[in-house]
């Protein structure tokens, strides 16, 4: 198999880690960077995993959805309140988990859909690296 990966950095957004005893809890922001490992079997006719150039499509749902956006989980107890009261204070993106697993795992299965009808199925996502800042970090691959 053949992989190669894609970064893309400082992109700032928001969340809140309902279930936290601590600081987490509070709504806060990081600047992210999201490393987006690719694979595949048979490499294209230039002779590339994925073509860089031609990832606008990720780069476009970034900016799209995740630039200053507030991501909130599902089961939230103050989500619907706040963004009912508050309509134009968030751009909320609402998934399962909002920890920086729960994150990787949502965009892996947002992205790996569309790297594959990008490339004829040729290509998928094996993996998301998802930084939290510098220090921290998480990750989703799923199981094979």
């Amino acid at each position: 198999m053949f992989t190669c990966s894609k970064t893309y950095r400082d992109i700032p957004f928001a969340h809140r880690q309902h279930r936290h005893e601590g600081h987490c809890s509070f709504l806060h922001g990081h600047n992210w960077g999201i490393e987006i490992e690719f694979g595949c079997e048979k490499l294209d006719e230039r002779g590339f995993v994925v073509d860089f150039g031609g990832l606008g499509f990720l780069k476009t749902w970034i900016a799209d959805h995740l630039d200053h956006a507030c991501l909130f989980a599902k089961e939230d107890p103050i989500r619907e309140k706040l963004l009912q009261d508050y309509p134009r204070l968030f751009r909320p993106l609402v998934i399962d988990s909002v920890s920086t697993e729960g994150i990787a795992k949502f965009l892996f299965e947002t992205f790996d859909p569309m790297v594959r009808q990008e490339t004829g199925g040729r290509a998928w996502v094996r993996q998301i690296i998802l930084h939290e800042d510098t220090k921290n970090k998480a990750s989703y691959q799923p199981k094979s």
